[in-house]
């Protein structure tokens, strides 16, 4: 057994994932360029290499002639039979090559051709390791700027983060801890060439999957996303289980998931809503924390006219137009947005089609929506009413009242 080259092809194996069968055939094909170096030729060489115990043997098949005119191809009559009697003329022998013969320059060769494959299968797995992750999310350790660009590490190769896919007024410092979303993975001649993203809405989504085990294991679906990178995001979910709430699974106990996810955002909001297949409720969702009043949306064009109270139009329109923006985004109708006031100024601008096959569902939507606010608001009251430190020394100051005015009466009738 050829102990010294077994270790040697379990460590490679081991370390940099390639192979053994793989480094086996690149000895083969060392040894036939050795032997094409050493010889001029090597079309009738054979290489045998036993994958269990590394034994190897080169071997050169030679035609048994007369008169031999080819040193490398044919061999003498009584040469043949100096190594088996049995051979006669026309016969294929073959000869053993001893490698340690081989010239220095041979030699050279062959181990080149040795480290080259090595190379290149080294690098064909890293290409195909994070070709896998490609669309994905992973960590990252900043390494350098490259001008406005940054170097990311990711283990065993650097990224590109370029400038127009990091968020706008981020800054890194080397060896800060990053999560990055890899937008491609090329082959190249130096090894795989990663494109990431810090801005991708994708990034938040993968995001949520990790942070949240009712999206990774599909409870709970990510309907769409919309993203203005290091502001605010809006992301619609949906449960496909009716005892498992989706926002509040995304938001987790006292925001403890969201929370991880903005703070690895540094920062940017995050609006977690219910998606519906209503596009009126979808809307509605979406320009959360607004109030709606009403929503018109007209399925076939693609577009929504939404009332607000007037004192929630600002924060519906949202900061520079934010806030409507991304819920037109998000739901993909083009939303036009006026206080009530407004809307009654405009004539027929609060005319709706009630055949839309929607409208009733919305309708129903709302009603409920009043229901429950009617509701919370008489909770509320009853609540603060049991709870006030002064119900008790009310319900007692009645009880006197009623016992003085009854004796009063008493006394009254008496007389």
């Amino acid at each position: 057994m050829n102990t010294e080259l077994l270790e040697a092809l379990e460590q490679i194996e081991k370390e940099k994932d390639i192979s053994k069968d793989t480094l086996l055939e690149a000895i083969e094909n060392s040894l036939l360029t050795a032997c094409k170096n050493h010889f001029g030729k090597a079309d009738n060489v054979k290489v045998n290499i036993d994958p269990v115990t590394c034994q190897f043997s080169v071997y050169a098949e030679k035609t048994v002639v007369e008169k031999v005119e080819d040193d490398v191809t044919e061999i003498s009559l009584d040469k043949a039979r100096e190594i088996d009697s049995k051979y006669e003329l026309g016969d294929i022998v073959n000869v053993e090559i001893k490698s340690k013969e081989f010239g220095r320059i041979a030699t050279q060769n062959a181990k080149n051709v040795i480290l080259q494959k090595i190379r290149e299968e080294e690098r064909k797995v890293l290409f195909n390791q994070y070709y896998a992750k490609e669309k994905d999310v992973v960590t990252g350790v900043v390494q350098r700027y490259l001008g406005r660009n940054v170097s990311i590490n990711l283990g065993k190769v650097d990224a590109i983060l370029n400038e127009n896919e990091m968020v706008k007024g981020e800054v890194f410092k080397p060896t800060e801890r990053i999560k990055v979303y890899i937008l491609e993975v090329k082959d190249g001649t130096k090894g795989p060439r990663i494109l990431v993203s810090r801005t991708h809405p994708e990034l938040v989504k993968r995001l949520f999957e990790s942070e949240v085990t009712e999206v990774r294991d599909g409870t709970v679906e990510i309907k769409c996303i919309a993203r203005e990178a290091g502001s605010r995001t809006k992301i619609a979910v949906w449960s496909n289980d009716p005892d498992v709430d989706a926002v509040g699974a995304c938001v987790g106990m006292n925001g403890a998931r969201v929370n991880a996810i903005v703070n690895e955002l540094r920062g940017e909001k995050i609006d977690v809503i219910n998606w519906n297949e209503n596009p009126a409720i979808l809307i509605e969702n979406a320009l959360s924390p607004a109030k709606v009043v009403a929503v018109l949306a007209d399925p076939e064009d693609k577009t929504a006219k939404v009332v607000v109270p007037d004192y929630q139009l600002s924060l519906a329109i949202g900061k520079e137009g934010q806030n409507a923006r991304l819920a037109a985004r998000l739901t993909g109708f083009k939303i036009d947005i006026k206080s009530e006031t407004q809307a009654r100024e405009i004539e027929g601008w609060l005319d709706v089609d009630e055949d839309e096959e929607y409208y009733d569902d919305y309708e129903e939507y709302k009603e409920s929506q009043a229901e429950e606010a009617a509701y919370a608001e008489y909770a509320d009251g009853a609540e603060y009413a049991e709870d006030t430190e002064y119900a008790e020394d009310a319900a007692y100051a009645d009880d006197v009242d009623g016992a003085e005015y009854q004796e009063t009466s008493d006394d009254m009738e008496e007389e």
